[in-house]
């Protein structure tokens, strides 16, 4: 990092000699991953000065803006409404959930055979380890899967800002309701922290903003569909995961750079890999920095990853809010319409899931889905059957991937997305 900001992260009470440990393992994964690329965008240098100053820079901004009175709130899901934050003035920050880090810690708490991802929010936390978690003044946990819901009452007892939402089950009217309740809740508590009402000018505002950044992903995600694809899996799905940390408008402006440079790139023909390349959708599981393992493994394979039907991905961007209304309680309605879209494994029973994992695989001329799951995350583990049977009914090869954060497993993984990749290329 560019600066020294171990008296701000002192401050903040983390482990220094832990987080400068951290720090260095992920700084050596992050070149030998990303930066150990040939013929990337040059666009892509924003997003690695962003995650070089992921626990600084950025850190930094989050302090600076609670000193003018703005509020920050941490948020693990994409159910967390953005654009009710940004109306009272207040900034979202995605929370890190994507490394094995504190896992001895965690398995005091948690039993053992827990998703990595949920034991990730607790050894983060209990290593003191993420300025994020510790600058926020509300931290959002929301009740989607029976592992998160329970893990958040503990929780509770180690995090004193911890606020959690509800989420339905079912897409009926009685589940639409309960969002649409849960949200204004939601509202009520941001206006009461942050001591700053939400009208209509400000909510329009700030659903323009989330909008704009969802239509900037979408462009990125469109370009992805030429053949040769004009940008790696990997460094698409880094612009996806610096989508939940970054400024909102700065992050729109330096997408929509990258898109112009795609664009050139695409009338010119030029690829990040050989044309015929083999194409793979990811599907399942979010991937949350620093989870990077499951791309790097399918990229070092001589396949290129062209979407990801993923909460980080193109389920966490695919629909856009109306704010077309005047009032804030016609807003609220396109929010929660926008937000009841989200076809997450949680819902039962799920069948747009399918329809937009096969839609995906045809617009981005997918050879084959991998399907990715957490170990001991059960509704994507039991949706991956479903999903692998309704693509290969019409003849699109499904791989099942069951993981966890570790390494130990890479040398079996690879082997199996090799043979996969030769059964798609054939």
């Amino acid at each position: 990092m560019s600066e020294n900001y171990s008296q701000m992260w002192t401050e903040l009470g983390l482990n220094l000699k832990s987080h400068e440990k951290l720090l260095d393992v992920l700084g050596q994964a992050y070149r030998d991953i990303f930066l150990a690329q040939k013929n990337r965008p040059e666009g892509m240098q924003y997003f690695d000065f962003v995650m070089s100053e992921i626990h600084g820079l950025r850190v930094k901004e989050l302090l600076d803006a609670k000193k003018h009175d703005r509020i920050v709130v941490g948020a693990f899901c994409t159910f967390v409404p953005e654009e009710l934050i940004l109306a009272v003035d207040g900034i979202c920050i995605g929370l890190c959930t994507g490394a094995e880090y504190g896992f001895d810690e965690a398995e005091k708490y948690l039993p053992r055979n827990t998703c990595a991802l949920i034991k990730s929010i607790f050894g983060f936390k209990l290593g003191k380890v993420c300025p994020y978690i510790e600058s926020v003044d509300l931290l959002v946990g929301e009740n989607t899967c029976d592992g998160k819901k329970k893990a958040y009452e503990i929780l509770g007892t180690l995090h004193d800002k911890l606020y959690i939402m509800d989420m339905p089950q079912m897409k009926s009217d009685d589940g639409r309701n309960l969002l649409k309740a849960e949200y204004k809740k939601f509202q009520t508590k941001l206006e009461a922290i942050s001591k700053k009402k939400i009208n209509s000018e400000n909510l329009k505002k700030s659903i323009k903003i989330v909008n704009n950044k969802r239509k900037a992903v979408q462009r990125l995600n469109m370009l992805r569909t030429a053949e040769p694809t004009p940008i790696s899996g990997l460094d698409a799905l880094l612009i996806n995961q610096v989508y939940f940390y970054d400024d909102p408008i700065r992050y729109t402006n330096a997408v929509n750079k990258i898109c112009d440079e795609l664009e050139n790139r695409i009338a010119n023909n030029v690829g990040v890999f050989p044309e015929k390349t083999p194409r793979i959708l990811i599907s399942g599981c979010p991937m949350a920095v620093p989870n990077w393992k499951i791309p790097m493994i399918v990229e070092n394979a001589h396949a290129v990853i062209v979407g990801e039907e993923s909460c980080i991905g193109e389920r966490g961007t695919q629909n856009l809010v109306d704010d077309s209304k005047d009032s804030v309680a016609e807003l609220l309605e396109g929010i929660v319409d926008r937000y009841f879209k989200i076809d997450c494994a949680i819902f039962t029973p799920n069948p747009s899931r399918l329809d937009h994992i096969l839609h995906m695989a045809k617009d981005y001329k997918a050879d084959g889905v991998l399907h990715y799951c957490l170990q001991f995350c059960q509704p994507y583990q039991i949706e991956s059957g479903i999903v692998e049977n309704a693509l290969e009914d019409v003849n699109i090869p499904v791989l099942r991937i069951n993981t966890d954060y570790s390494q130990e497993d890479t040398g079996q993984i690879r082997t199996r997305v090799e043979a996969f990749i030769e059964r798609i290329s054939s």
